[in-house]
């Protein structure tokens, strides 16, 4: 097996997302830009997006990192509109994209263009998500956006496998496709239920870091594969399983958190931008399929779809907004008033992701009597068109388009104020809880050592309200700033001695292993009590 292709790939990906970091670009639209010319450099090796790799191997651990970072309570305070969107809005596209596909695009028929519809019906909001956070949307918004990614998999999926065999020729009707869908979406959601408690209780009871984290890698597989494996939905399975130990991670050990923590990152890091770099270098594979078709006629095409998928968006996203609250008492009651502003950010963020493309390679070539599958390459071609011109036109004016909308920016005072707030609730039960501990003579400590337990609780308590006064007017730092320099330069120095005395062979390298180490971690709990 030649590994040098995966390697470049993944290296390259990763400089293209490390530099995206310093440029006004977000990572996923210059990581397809650059794939988008990488692709024709001569030498660049080929890559096919492989259905069998990116949907069980790619998509699992990309939702599971989404959805255990997600709040399952704001998740749930927002599911009516996040239900909406990731199986109302998946459905409405499908079959008005494919109505559509079938009106404009001669020879194609209504199957072949509900598969069309379903391929490129669910939005990845990987993109929108990002780019929310960095120009700082409502959070609201940003919740709604990220629960529909992690949920509108599954309907697209369902919806695909429906369409698909009717297209091939396997009788599918209304009644199956519902029952279908059906099985899917319960099955798939039982699954997530059965496995979170036993998967929860395996992550609390192994007392070795390495393996917890081992199981936590595997978690998003075993969830998908077990919910597969019973034809039902791998992806909300993973999400169930996902929202469920993330909620409780509370209860996992302190060093299993700070291991998952780094982990995750990296593995999310890497996924995402090889992913998008991956789109980018579908577009030689996919003007090779184009076969027959004439360039002018599938780029008009093109066109025409790129916007019925845009403006079928705005259809669904501004009705299902506002008429639910003018027809439900209980709803006006119960959530906030929606914006126009809101739901006009809602409607353009809806680019289209690798799902899509992964969706669409899968589709077989032939039907039912070795026919070949009707309009495959264009389909293909259609496909690769929308995301990127969803990715390019939509996600380059996301940001001026929340910027021009002025939405209001958050109060990082009141903020402050609520995390000053708990800090201070929390340090009075851990005052009250050490003196009941001291009390008994089993936990007698020499007064030095009680006093720092209660000088560690009072900086704690004292690093939040800090943060609330004024800046150092000599360098411009803030008090919170001022403190993890002066801490890191501390630690720095004992590093050094440390280091010295290993090279003159005082400690041995196993030694200072241990000792860095701890410098690290007290580095690391300097950083946060700092802010």
């Amino acid at each position: 097996m030649d590994v040098m292709p995966l390697l470049l790939l993944v290296a390259g990906s990763a400089a293209v997302a490390g530099a995206a970091r310093r440029s006004p670009v977000p990572a996923p639209l210059l990581l397809v830009a650059v794939g988008l010319v990488v692709a024709y450099v001569p030498g660049i090796p080929d890559y096919t997006l492989d259905p069998e790799v990116v949907l069980p191997l790619l998509l699992p651990p990309l939702l599971y990192t989404s959805a255990s970072d997600s709040s399952y309570l704001d998740l749930r305070a927002q599911l009516r509109p996040v239900a909406l969107l990731s199986v109302g809005y998946v459905l409405f596209a499908t079959f008005a994209v494919g109505w559509a596909a079938y009106l404009i695009i001669p020879g194609m028929p209504l199957t072949a263009a509900l598969v069309l519809g379903a391929v490129v019906a669910p939005p990845d909001a990987v993109a929108a998500t990002a780019i929310a956070r960095r120009v700082g949307l409502p959070s609201r918004i940003t919740t709604i956006l990220q629960g529909e990614s992690l949920l509108n998999d599954a309907t697209a999926i369902t919806a695909y496998k429906v369409a698909l065999a009717a297209a091939v020729g396997e009788g599918a009707t209304w009644a199956g496709g519902i029952r279908e869908f059906l099985i899917a979406a319960v099955g798939g959601v039982g699954v997530g239920l059965v496995l979170m408690a036993p998967l929860h209780w395996l992550r609390t009871h192994l007392r070795e870091p390495l393996l917890q984290n081992t199981l936590s890698l595997l978690i998003p597989f075993v969830a998908y594969g077990v919910a597969e494996q019973l034809h039902a939905s791998g992806v909300l399975a993973v999400v169930v399983v996902a929202l469920y130990l993330g909620h409780r991670a509370w209860e996992v050990d302190f060093a299993t958190r700070l291991q998952e923590e780094a982990v995750w990152k990296m593995v999310a890091f890497i996924l995402e931008s090889a992913v998008f770099a991956l789109i980018g270098l579908q577009l030689p594979v996919v003007l090779k399929g184009l076969g027959a078709h004439e360039v002018a006629a599938a780029v008009g095409y093109a066109v025409v779809l790129f916007v019925v998928v845009v403006l079928t968006r705005f259809i669904w996203v501004y009705p299902a907004a506002f008429l639910p609250r003018l027809l439900s008492k209980r709803i006006r009651e119960r959530e906030d008033n929606p914006t126009w502003r809101g739901a006009m950010v809602t409607g353009w963020a809806g680019m289209r992701g690798v799902v899509s493309l992964a969706i669409a390679f899968s589709i077989p070539l032939t039907v039912h009597g070795g026919r070949p599958f009707p309009q495959h390459s264009l389909i293909l071609f259609l496909t690769f068109t929308t995301v990127i011109g969803t990715l390019v036109v939509q996600g380059l004016s996301l940001p001026p388009l929340i910027r021009l909308l002025r939405f209001p920016g958050r109060d990082r005072q009141a903020e402050t104020l609520a995390e000053a707030n708990a800090q201070a609730q929390a340090s009075r039960a851990a005052d009250t809880r050490l003196d009941e501990l001291l009390s008994d003579e089993r936990n007698d400590l020499p007064p030095p050592l009680a006093d720092r337990l209660r000088q560690a609780l009072e900086r704690r308590r004292n690093a939040v309200w800090e943060r609330l006064g004024q800046t150092n007017p000599v360098t411009g730092e803030s008090v919170d700033d001022t403190y993890r320099r002066l801490s890191r330069e501390m630690i720095s120095a004992e590093r050094e001695v440390f280091v010295r005395l290993r090279d003159h062979r005082y400690i041995d390298d196993e030694m200072l292993r241990v000792l860095l180490r701890r410098l690290d971690l007290e580095e690391a709990a300097a950083y946060r009590e700092a802010g």
